[in-house]
Parts: structure tokens; sequence; C-alpha cells
């Protein structure tokens, strides 16, 4: 190849070359600068899934902060509600009621009622006892029950609670005048002992085994503040005497009050004793009633 040759291809190689080598440098910055690294997406991708999924613990916990608050409103409104129930349980534990010497008829039942309110106790005697008390009968009974009103019953036919043998003597004639009145199985009879009254602990225990030898139970009513005689000879009676015998205080005196205005339920007895009645006030003006609180433990020894 001659140089004049040489030359005119030399020359048709550049002219051709270069543009091409130009364009194609060209493209290729364009394509690097347009296209982001593979990476840096994935990543800015990885970072928005991260915050979405954040976001939504966020709101996930947001809502079970919710349920919570709310489960938490709602367990007080039940713990109010229970305690609502509770108060209205504990008022229901215990009963008002009333004891009278006279018959309880209409006349005297009205008066009671209108001076004082409904009773759902009323304490009766067991047999006529002179210038003292009218002893129950069958009308009363069947009068009383017609009006949903339990009946107590209380014996008093002795002025003198000495000497084992007169316990029991005296609990097999109250024994006697309950089954004359068909006093059904398991109520008690209250053996009445007055202040003024002899007592010792081997009367409470023989008035105590013979009733627990028979189908009804033991009660005693009586005063029993701390320097009664009573007290002194309950507390030195057998354990079996303490743990089954049903007390009826009427210490201490509160007076005579309507039901709605009777106080709280606190008598005086024997420690760790069935203190189950409470006569609170003595000698109504208007009926010849005296007036009493019960626990609901007491109903089981009703009739």
């Amino acid at each position: 190849m001659n140089k004049n040759k040489f030359y005119v291809f030399l020359g048709w190689f550049v002219f051709l070359f270069i543009p091409i080598f130009a364009i194609t440098l060209f493209y290729f910055n364009e394509k690097i600068s347009t296209d982001p690294p593979t990476e840096t997406v994935d990543k800015d991708k990885d970072t928005e899934n991260d915050s979405s999924d954040s976001d939504k613990d966020s709101d996930k916990n947001s809502n079970d902060e919710k349920n919570e608050t709310e489960d938490s409103d709602e367990n007080s409104e039940d713990d109010s509600k229970n305690n609502d129930d509770s108060d209205k349980d504990e008022s229901k534990e215990i009963y008002w009621g009333m004891d009278s010497a006279s018959t309880t008829d209409d006349k005297l039942y009205s008066c009671a009622m209108e001076s004082f309110g409904d009773p759902e106790v009323w304490g009766r005697y067991l047999g006529d006892k002179d210038d003292v008390s009218i002893g129950l009968d069958n009308e009363e009974v069947e009068f009383l029950h017609e009006k949903d009103v339990k009946i107590l019953v209380i014996y008093n036919h002795f002025e003198d609670a000495a000497g084992y043998e007169h316990g029991v003597s005296e609990a097999e004639e109250a024994i006697s005048f309950a089954e004359d009145l068909n006093i059904p199985e398991d109520v008690a009879i209250f053996g009445d002992i007055e202040p003024n009254y002899p007592v010792d602990s081997a009367f409470l225990d023989g008035w105590y085994e013979t009733l627990a030898n028979s189908k009804y139970n033991s009660g005693i009513y009586g005063v029993f503040d701390e320097d009664s005689k009573l007290l002194e000879a309950y507390n030195a009676t057998s354990e079996n005497t303490k743990e089954d015998t049903v007390i009826w205080t009427a210490d201490p005196q509160e007076g005579i009050s309507t039901k709605d205005n009777a106080p709280d339920y606190k008598p005086q007895g024997p420690e760790n004793a069935n203190i189950y009645g409470w006569q609170y006030g003595q000698d109504a003006d208007e009926c010849d009633i005296d007036t009493n609180l019960f626990k609901k433990e007491i109903l089981d020894f009703l009739w």
C-alpha cells in the first residue's frame, strides 16, 4: 500500500470511529446517571417497610392499650357493682323484730306496725306466767305465720338458775310446752335468765345437755355485761355448751326505736359466743313490745 492510500484509509477511520465512540460513551454515561444502584433502592424499600411495620406495631400497641384501658374500666365497674351487691347482701344479714309478753293480735300488731315498722321476728313465751307473760297459743302462731313473721320461742318459768338438776328439770318442762304446741325440731328454746336471778354454770350445762338430747336446741337470754353473774357462769360452762348454745343478749340498751332507725348490730356478750340476737330497746310506751336485731344465723333456730 502506498502512502497516499494509507493516509486516505486512516482519515476515513478517524472520521468514522471518533463519532461512534463519542456517541457510545455519551449513552453509557446517561444510563449510569439515571439508573440508581439496586442496593440503594432495596435499602430505601426496606426502610420504608420498617417504617410501615413500626407504624403498624404502634397502632397495634395503641389498640392493645385502649383495650386494656377498656377492660380495666369494665373491671372497675364490675368491682363497683360487686361492692354494691356486697353492701346489699350485708344489709340483709340483720333482721329487725320485736318480742312481747302479751298475745299478738290485730290490735297489738297494728300498733307495732304503725309505730315502729314491719317485724320479721317476734319473740313469744311458752305457757302463762302470772303477772308476767301470757303464753303462745295455736291461734297466735297461725296469726304470726300468716304475716310471714318467724317466732322466737322463750321459756321463763323459773327465777333461780342454779344447780345442774334444776337446769335439767326446767329444760324438760320447756320441751313439754314446746311439744304441746307442735313446735318443730331444731327450733331453739331460750331460757330467760333475768339479772337478779341466782345463776351458775351447772344450771346452764344441765339446760344445754337436756335440750341437746331432745329435738330442740339450747338458747339463753339475759344481760351479759362485764360484771354480770350470767357472763361469769357462762364462761365456766363446758365447751359443748359454749359451742352450741345460741345467745340472745339484752346488753347494751340503746332504747326503743323504729325499724328504720335501729342501731348498728353491736351487742355485748361472751367472747366467741353465738350471739345471734340483741334486744336493744325495752318497754315501748306506745305498745307492749321490745325492739330487737337478729343476725341471719338465728333464722335456723326460729319457728
